[in-house]
């Protein structure tokens, strides 16, 4: 899918271009960026980078991998956080940008960055991830490139813990109704992944036929919502690839998250959501914690499906896309 959060040794990663999180003089540094040297082979990497240093906040430029499995390797210098008010994060959002640029540049399909500056640079984790988002969400609207953001683990994201408290909120409400309703519980653990009637009332007059396939009822909704082909899949952080294969087979089955995705995209309510869902052979438990987080957002119309997977990474869950 175009963007992943994953929890990854990004020296390890086995993609096109992985980004460095540099200093300006492209000196071996520590954390991320020692790692990265110590990887790729410190002398070549070090005598490369010479002959590019220096380069301004912001900026970025390209080695070789030498012996990382990435071909590439693209150095950026973030910038120091000071009080969020000295362009700081214009100068972040364009670390990221010129980064991607350059490995389009040099034919890269794939690239994991680290969290740019959110180290010793001292950017809060949780503005310095709105930036990653939003500048990766941005060239992903006309660029096709898969695009991994590594963390060594959750807590490295700082994710809001208000949102984090709701959404908790919610799993407990729901899973507490399910257990004191077993026989319920039962029947759903049995079933929800099989294909079961969602409410009817929804769709029917948008859609029609209730035996139409999930592509043909994907592709009403598109045209019903004003909406185009790639607004929508990249908006469900789809591959091209994978969405043409939905448009143009009429019998083609998509994972639940790629059809969650998809209805993420579309904006649809709980009862559209299972509706689609159920075309597909889905439909959304509230005997499972990852069906009841996506559940959380739809109900209460937050269709960030960036901000959405934030909060699976959060639970251990796997992303929404394809």
């Amino acid at each position: 899918m175009p963007f992943t959060i994953v929890k990854n040794d990004i020296t390890k990663m086995n993609v096109d271009c992985i980004v460095n999180a540099a200093n300006t003089e492209l000196q071996m540094g520590g954390g991320v960026c020692g790692a990265i040297f110590r990887e790729a082979g410190v002398q070549k990497l070090q005598t490369a980078c010479n002959k590019l240093s220096p380069i301004k906040t912001g900026e970025a430029v390209i080695t070789p991998g030498f012996d990382l499995q990435a071909r590439y390797i693209i150095h950026t210098a973030g910038p120091k956080y000071y009080d969020g008010n000295s362009g700081e994060e214009a100068l972040l959002f364009a670390s990221y940008t010129n980064s991607l640029k350059i490995a389009v540049e040099n034919g890269c399909e794939s690239i994991a960055f680290p969290l740019i500056s959110s180290g010793i640079y001292g950017y809060p984790k949780s503005d310095a991830l709105r930036v990653a988002k939003t500048a990766i969400s941005e060239f992903l609207k006309t660029n096709e490139l898969d695009i991994y953001l590594a963390v060594f683990d959750r807590d490295a994201l700082d994710t809001s813990k208000a949102l984090l408290g709701e959404v908790s909120s919610y799993i407990d409400k729901h899973l507490e109704q399910i257990l004191e309703a077993p026989i319920l519980r039962s029947v759903e653990i049995l079933t929800h992944t099989k294909a079961h009637r969602a409410p009817q009332h929804s769709l029917e007059s948008m859609v029609g036929n209730l035996d139409e396939s999930f592509s043909t009822t994907l592709l009403r909704l598109i045209d019903a919502k004003g909406k185009t082909d790639v607004e929508i899949y990249k908006r469900a952080n789809l591959d091209r690839k994978l969405f043409s294969k939905i448009r143009s087979n009429d019998f083609y089955m998509p994972s639940k998250r790629t059809a969650i995705a998809l209805a993420i995209a579309l904006e649809l309510s709980l009862d559209e959501s299972n509706d689609l869902l159920r075309r597909a052979g889905f439909t959304l438990s509230h005997s499972q914690k990852f069906d009841l987080i996506v559940e959380y957002f739809i109900v209460n119309g937050k269709y960030d499906i960036f901000e959405i997977n934030e909060v699976l990474f959060e639970y251990d869950q796997q992303v929404l896309g394809g």
